[in-house]
């Protein structure tokens, strides 16, 4: 499977200032430049999560980007979505592809270099691996990985691997530096005052170019 995005924005309604709409939030980060997408509101119903998963399949579609469902599979295949990303509660990555077929993206969460050869093997077309950072939203994971524990994970890699987990536009020219090419981000997009020119500047650091000075 082609995985042809290198940022890979996640939901996370919370992350949100107040009073801004999810919906236009990624918009705003699609007319910025992102091509993937996973919804992942784990405290919806499917009942709720529907008509969002709906919004932005008719979003990602207007702008030929990808979107992966969190661990629903039902609900990625209700909404013809491109794909799923699991989890170490979801359902195993053989079953998820018996049920998706092979035309379907299988993201898979990993938290250790060792697992993202297995992930490979069961049949993931890509990962994300982290935290690499000290981030709230994973502090039960336990400790960062670091930059070390991170490349390690992604040398020989045989899938493409997304840094997951403090990821900042600060941190990029280290994360490249490292070998980093692809990296997955909630807060560093979501809470931006500007979301469209966060996520330019952004997919300008990851692609090496100078950001652009303003005055």
């Amino acid at each position: 499977m082609n995985i042809d995005f290198d940022l890979y924005l996640i939901t996370d309604r919370r992350s949100l200032p107040p009073g801004r709409d999810l919906v236009a939030t990624v918009r705003a980060a699609l007319l910025g430049g992102v091509r993937g997408i996973q919804l992942r509101e784990k405290d919806l119903s499917a009942a709720e999560l529907y008509p969002l998963a709906l919004e932005l399949r008719q979003l990602t579609w207007e702008f030929g980007a990808r979107l992966l469902i969190n661990d629903r599979i039902d609900l990625a295949l209700a909404v013809d979505a491109d794909g799923v990303h699991l989890g170490s509660h979801s359902l195993p990555i053989a079953v998820a592809r018996q049920l998706l077929g092979d035309q379907r993206i299988i993201g898979v969460s990993t938290h250790h270099p060792d697992e993202v050869g297995r992930a490979a093997v069961a049949g993931a077309d890509f990962v994300t691996c982290g935290p690499v950072y000290a981030t709230p939203s994973k502090a039960h994971y336990g400790p960062p990985l670091g930059l070390e524990a991170f490349a390690a994970a992604t040398i020989n890699a045989p899938l493409p691997v997304f840094a997951l987990g403090g990821v900042t536009l600060a941190r990029l020219p280290e994360l490249r530096a490292g070998g980093c090419a692809r990296v997955a981000l909630i807060a560093a997009i979501l809470s931006a005052d500007d979301p469209m020119a966060a996520t330019q500047l952004l997919l300008r650091a990851l692609a090496g170019s100078p950001a652009p000075a303003f005055s």
